[in-house]
């Protein structure tokens, strides 16, 4: 299970409902049943007295097996006395009075027996779900294997203590939190913060009709009408989701389960506008490769939406059968409903035919392994450029297979089969642009110039664009406000907290009653750190509005360590520091590994002149994770407040061999240098942080300036002139060059 954002008895009772129910014909038994269920759903039984065929291939699908009651005919795994050990645990499966039970560590570290309420999943891989208190479900590590018939541990090899929210007790292998939502219709987390505790409800136990459809009640009423009889027929036949939708609006009812993302608000399928009901996480490192290829478990939506196919309308039901999820053909035929046939020829492929090698899924659809045992497809569909691979270190399709070979070589042979000149793609830019550098700007905004690139991606570029903070970037954050992409509306909002209030406010206001309910959130998210808001009268009503929005958003994330932190750094940024602590406090009990919690937590008390705590915090993160430059360098600034120099001194050091990723460490070492009067020191240091960061702008005006004053003009010079020929418009410049000229005579 991976991670994402129970009245048992009643829950259960729920799922029995169904089985009362009738077809779409009017009787008395629909009714009455209908309203037993949730206001808007009728269940899977309903919807099968007219459509047979679908219902019967949704029950030979993956979603109808999402989860199901615990039975003879579901549990796939050997509870017959069957043992598994990893990583110094050992687990016994058996049988109990009928039920099914894994005996296993508990939360205490002792060994606990847990009866198993429900399976979770089907194939390749086969979880099972048991109590815990405060109405949660939680998922033990082991998992059974349906391809070799075998108990096996997801992330062999990694020992992870009881009381780590990593732990199978803990948050991140919580059911409620992070995996229900995907796995039950209409599912309601029920959090209550102040018990933490759960009253998770569902429509119906696992993924049917009215997941992907929406909710059926007026669509029943309407086919029970008179106007029905009389043959008139209506577009989406009043449901959310019906046939005829275009690529943009079908994928927004897969997104909610295959695709990672956030949650914006409890309604699982409020509409067809996906930053409605989610946010999804942008084509960046840690989550992709820096050219969008997929890295850690991403599903499908993320790396899709990057694909041409998606952009010239093709669908995910255009190559998978939307009530069997199986694919339409097998193999190459699948491609060939679109595509040429001389692409599927060894002409193309330069690899025999019926081979493994010869099929457009191992070249334009490479895999990676999750979950221990589930390969899934890239769904980018891009052309394999092992060119890129050489220069960028990504990967690509070619030596994925030749293990034994280079990129190099791989991209040799591309071009004696292709020719020298490769396809234009947007990773050509996105991947230039990903990196910290002045020249990433221009890359960033050719993205942005072109129609062809992704709206995703654009919403990429924009989201690194934020941390360039240049004239450049700003005025492409503001044209993002107006871009007809919600996601590509959100991330300029985003990035516009980076650049002086005054440049960005009224142009976002304007978005505080945008017609999608994420870039609104984010609209009152960035106002609400601009003191008084900075906004005109006719504006104030929409923030209230929206800032109410943005609560609801905050809390209702609130069971997650991530939800906690988001709402503790909110309360920061608008200086409610009583509540920030609580919140950041609430992380570190649920996840005592979130050190960025403490970091945050040391600066708010450094804010409030709690230097003493502050220092306590940052030794308890030093002792989580010894190797994390950002804490020894937090510790430096905050002994250099202290005036306790040589500690400064001492922990800067720290953070520099521990290669901190920021130029801003060694600006910071070259100050205290200089105040100790050491400035042969404070230019070696500066000089030591152009080693790592070649093309730092502030490290070339920093040291260019110090040698200046320093009455060392002609090597000012030198870096004078690499600050121009990388930023000749950067307002340092001309600055640098009068001190300089005047230091000459």
């Amino acid at each position: 299970m991976r991670p994402r954002p129970l009245l048992f008895a009643a829950a259960l009772a729920a799922t029995a409902l169904p089985a009362l129910l009738g077809g779409c014909e009017g009787n008395a038994e629909v009714e009455a049943s209908t309203a037993a269920l949730p206001e808007g759903h009728v269940g899977p039984e309903t919807c099968r007295g007219c459509h047979a065929q679908e219902y019967a291939d949704w029950t030979e699908s993956h979603h109808f097996r999402a989860m199901m009651p615990a039975t003879d005919s579901t549990v796939l795994g050997d509870f017959n006395d069957a043992t598994f050990t990893a990583d110094g645990v050992t687990s016994h499966f058996f049988r109990r009075e009928g039920k099914y039970v894994i005996r296993t560590e508990g939360a205490d570290g002792s060994q606990q027996d847990f009866e198993v309420k429900y399976t979770f999943g089907f194939t390749p891989l086969q979880q099972y779900l048991v109590e815990a208190p405060g109405g949660r479900m939680q998922v033990p590590r082991v998992s059974w294997d349906t391809e070799q018939g075998r108990w096996f541990h997801q992330y062999a090899g990694e020992t992870i203590p009881h009381g780590d929210w990593l732990h199978w007790t803990g948050g991140a292998q919580n059911w409620n939190a992070m995996c229900a939502t995907c796995h039950s219709t209409d599912l309601r987390r029920g959090y209550d913060e102040v018990t933490d505790s759960y009253t998770t409800t569902w429509e119906h136990v696992t993924v049917s009709c009215e997941s992907c459809h929406g909710p059926g009640a007026a669509h029943v009423a309407w086919v029970q009408g008179e106007a029905y009889r009389r043959g008139e027929r209506e577009e989406g036949s009043h449901l959310l989701a019906g046939n005829g939708l275009d690529n943009e609006r079908l994928a927004a009812t897969c997104v909610r389960c295959h695709a990672r993302r956030s949650e914006v608000s409890a309604i699982p399928l409020a509409s067809l506008e996906v930053l409605d009901n989610y946010i999804p996480a942008l084509p960046m490192p840690e989550l992709y490769h820096a050219d969008g290829q997929i890295l850690d478990e991403v599903y499908v939506y993320g790396s899709f939406t990057q694909s041409l196919m998606y952009r010239r309308d093709v669908k995910c039901t255009d190559c998978h059968q939307p009530h069997t999820n199986a694919l339409r053909f097998d193999g190459n035929a699948l491609c060939r409903q679109c595509h040429e046939p001389e692409y599927d020829s060894e002409a193309h492929t330069f690899h025999a035919a019926g081979t493994e090698a010869s099929l457009c899924t191992s070249c334009h659809m490479p895999t990676r392994t999750y979950m221990g045992n589930d390969v899934r497809h890239d769904h980018s569909f891009r052309v394999p450029r092992p060119d890129l691979s050489v220069e960028y270190g990504t990967p690509n399709a070619c030596t994925a297979c030749h293990t034994d070979q280079s990129d190099a070589w791989a991209a040799k042979a591309v071009e004696r089969w292709y020719g020298p000149e490769r396809p234009p793609h947007f990773a050509d830019h996105l991947l230039p642009g990903s990196r910290p550098d002045p020249s990433a700007v221009d890359h960033l905004l050719a993205l942005l110039g072109d129609t062809a690139t992704p709206r995703i991606v654009q919403a990429t570029a924009l989201r690194y664009l934020s941390d360039l903070p240049e004239e450049r970037s700003l005025e492409a954050l503001r044209a993002g406000l107006q871009h007809p992409d919600a996601q590509v509306r959100h991330e300029a909002l985003a990035g516009l907290v980076n650049f002086p209030p005054e440049r960005w406010t009224t142009a976002a206001a304007k978005l505080l009653d945008d017609p999608v309910r994420a870039v609104r959130i984010q609209a009152a998210s960035v106002l609400s750190a601009v003191p008084d808001q900075g906004l005109a009268q006719d504006r104030v009503p929409a923030f209230r509005t929206a800032y109410d929005e943005l609560l609801k958003y905050l809390h209702y994330q609130a069971d997650l360590s991530t939800g906690a932190l988001m709402l503790a750094d909110h309360y920061t940024r608008v200086g409610e520091l009583d509540q920030a602590e609580h919140h950041y406090r609430r992380t570190l009990k649920m996840d005592r590994q979130a050190n960025y919690a403490r970091l945050q937590l040391a600066r708010l008390y450094n804010a409030q002149g709690r230097n003493t705590e502050a220092l306590a915090v940052l030794d308890e993160a030093s002792k989580v994770d010894p190797e994390n430059a950002r804490i020894p360098y937090d510790k430096a600034l905050l002994y250099a407040e202290l005036d306790r120099m040589d500690d400064a001194l001492a922990a800067f050091t720290e953070a520099d061999r521990l290669k901190l990723e920021s130029d801003r460490l060694y600006v910071n070492l070259s100050a205290l240098h200089q105040q100790q009067g050491n400035s042969e020191a404070a230019v070696q240091a500066l000089s030591r942080g152009l080693e790592r960061f070649p093309r730092s702008l502030d490290l070339l005006a920093e040291i260019a300036a110090l040698l200046a004053r320093e009455g060392r003009p002609r090597e000012a010079r030198t870096y004078l002139q690499r600050l121009r020929d990388l930023a000749p418009q950067d307002p340092r410049v001309s600055g640098l060059e009068d001190f300089v000229r005047r230091v000459e005579g």
